[in-house]
């Protein structure tokens, strides 16, 4: 057994395992966007002694000949082959820029979870028949199935009064004295990046609280077929993933409860909007299927999971509803958005599209519904991007170009790196001044010094080891838009564009006959229409039919818990939009091929 030192601490280990498999292990914090295949880069650390592994080829890639010569490595490809130290380079930014509201449509609120009481018949000496069969009047069910209600009876009989808890016309609890004006429910949006929770007074009919943090899944891939990868080829690591996203949602709710000072125990229903893929996860359900061909997920129809079951943290009768979804790659969260958008019911054209790794959109053509979701990839959220970083604190979230470039960070900090929309951002600019031509190449230096309208920026561009970049930044640190950056977010903006003209031919529609494109989620809602048209993710012909509807997937939960209407209406739905996969459709890849042009 071997030693990883990180400053006065020591962890054991065994030979064998990578730098980074160990760190992970022991809850260290490093994250691994493309899941420890050494193709982000973002697992740099510090080995200050130690007998490993030479540099590898794909190190070079990634680290600069400074950070060689101080001993950063790649956590994924190095194998220490005996005791080790390190020194992390960067703490963790906490401070994340996260999305938590959305639209909110007008609906008829009638919720299935309510609350009756009542005067409690005490048995007599004339009349001593069993609690069971009193309360079992009452309350017209019985307890034969039930052990929690059964182990609970004794107490009701302390007492004068007892309130009866239910979900639609089923009695989930029964509760000692009159508790009515004690009743919660929790929506929750599980993204494959941040996490989303808001308390609902059920009541009152209305949200009252929110609470966000980051997917703590991250650490072990950015995307969905990153973590299968993790799950296939790590023991236990299914059941690490499924404990990283109750553990999370346990602490939102405790911290929902804290801010406004409520007890858990009358929280009785949690309604769940996820893509499929994090829904399996959340249930330890193996996900593998969804990752290989073809592509059929275990489950995809709404569920009504005891809480307790999942180790959920709220009454202990609680229910956990699962919305439902479509397929493997349109999820939950996507029929939360249609329903949101009320696509199902309009007489126009609209696209529904929630822009992110996975790129999933829906198009309602007077109410039809086709659906598709294309492999976008984690660029346009910052990640296999030289310089590319969350929405934190100190990344760059704007670009402009003129006689000198422009940047706004987030919390006006120092920049320290540049996230997704700074990235769409740039690139749009860089096509705007015929910095970047069609095929996306850079200009070169020379080229550019001698066109007089842009010789300024000439300054900006460096070539080094036949590799070209452009300098955005050289405050702190120099901060750049590199040929493959470029290139990254080029097969995302040709995933999306080519997944609307493949879904607006499936319905024999022309782009121009649309009326309306609804942008939803957490990082559409930080792109600007200008870059959005800019860089060609959205044909320039629907710039003013944009609309943005913020955290559509978590405004669904919540409808869902304060509506039995839109809870019913939500399955009819999900079993009417119509999924089909781009790879099947008949010039799709030409079709690709063109979208990559800018």
């Amino acid at each position: 057994m071997s030693l990883l030192y990180d400053g006065d601490k020591s962890y054991k280990f065994e030979v064998g395992r990578n730098l980074l498999d160990i760190i992970q292990s022991n809850n260290l914090g490093m994250e691994s966007p493309c899941g420890g295949k050494g193709l982000c880069g973002k697992c740099k650390v510090k080995v200050l002694s130690g007998n490993i592994n030479p540099l590898t080829n794909e190190e070079f890639k990634f680290l600069s000949r400074d950070e060689i010569d101080s001993k950063v490595r790649l956590g994924c490809l190095v194998y220490p082959q005996g005791d080790v130290h390190i020194e992390f380079l960067d703490k963790k930014n906490t401070n994340h820029k996260i999305l938590s509201d959305g639209y909110m449509p007008n609906f008829e609120k009638k919720p299935l979870l309510r609350k009756e009481v009542y005067d409690i018949e005490k048995p007599t000496l004339d009349n001593n028949i069993p609690y069971e069969e009193i309360l079992e009047k009452h309350f017209k069910c019985d307890f034969k199935d039930d052990y929690y209600l059964l182990k609970d009876i004794p107490n009701i009989f302390e007492c004068e009064k007892c309130t009866g808890v239910y979900i639609g016309e089923k009695l989930i609890g029964i509760e000692v004295n009159d508790t009515q004006d004690k009743l919660y429910s929790v929506a929750i949006d599980i993204g494959t990046t941040t996490v989303v929770c808001s308390l609902i007074d059920v009541k009152n009919k209305c949200e009252i609280s929110s609470e966000s943090e980051i997917n703590p899944q991250k650490e072990y891939g950015l995307d969905v077929l990153s973590r299968i990868h993790f799950i296939k080829n790590k023991e236990n690591g299914l059941e690490t993933l499924h404990k990283l996203i109750i553990n999370c949602i346990n602490d939102l709710i405790k911290k929902l409860c804290i801010k406004n000072s409520i007890n858990e125990s009358n929280i009785y229903e949690v309604s769940i909007a996820a893509n499929t893929t994090m829904m399996h996860v959340l249930l330890n359900i193996n996900p593998m299927s969804i990752g290989k061909s073809p592509y059929s997920p275990t489950f995809v129809k709404s569920k009504n999971i005891r809480a307790k079951d999942l180790g959920i943290e709220i009454s202990k009768f609680g229910s956990v509803y699962l919305l439902p979804g479509v397929s493997s790659y349109i999820g939950a969260d996507i029929v939360a958005g249609v329903c949101v958008s009320n696509l199902k019911e309009t007489d126009k054209n609209v696209l529904f599209i929630d822009i992110g790794t996975n790129g999933e959109m829906v198009l309602s053509k007077k109410g039809e519904l086709v659906s598709c979701s294309c492999a976008a990839g984690p660029a346009l959220e910052g990640m296999n991007i030289s310089c590319g970083m969350r929405a934190g604190d100190g990344a760059i979230e704007n670009i402009k170009i003129g006689n000198e470039i422009s940047i706004n960070t987030i919390g006006n900090q120092q920049p320290v790196g540049i996230c997704g929309s700074g990235i769409v951002d740039a690139i749009s600019e860089l096509a705007r001044v015929k910095l970047i031509g069609k095929t996306g190449r850079i200009a070169k230096k020379d080229a550019v010094k001698d066109n007089e309208r842009i010789s300024h920026l000439s300054a900006y561009i460096v070539d080094e080891n036949k590799k070209r970049r452009f300098i955005i930044s050289k405050l702190d640190k120099e901060i750049s838009i590199t040929q493959e950056d470029i290139r990254q977010v080029q097969l995302a903006k040709g995933a999306i564009l080519s997944g609307i003209y493949a879904l607006a031919d499936q319905v024999n529609m022309e782009i121009n006959e649309l009326d309306e494109v609804i942008i939803a989620g957490q990082f559409g809602k930080h792109l600007s229409i200008e870059s959005l048209v800019g860089v060609g993710i959205i044909p320039k012909e629907l710039k003013d039919r944009i609309t943005y509807i913020g955290n559509s997937s978590k405004t669904g939960a919540i409808m869902s818990l304060l509506s039995k209407d839109i809870r019913k209406n939500m399955d009819f739905i999900a079993s009417d939009i119509n999924y089909f996969e781009l790879s099947t459709k008949e010039g799709y890849e030409r079709l690709f091929t063109d979208c990559l042009k800018f």
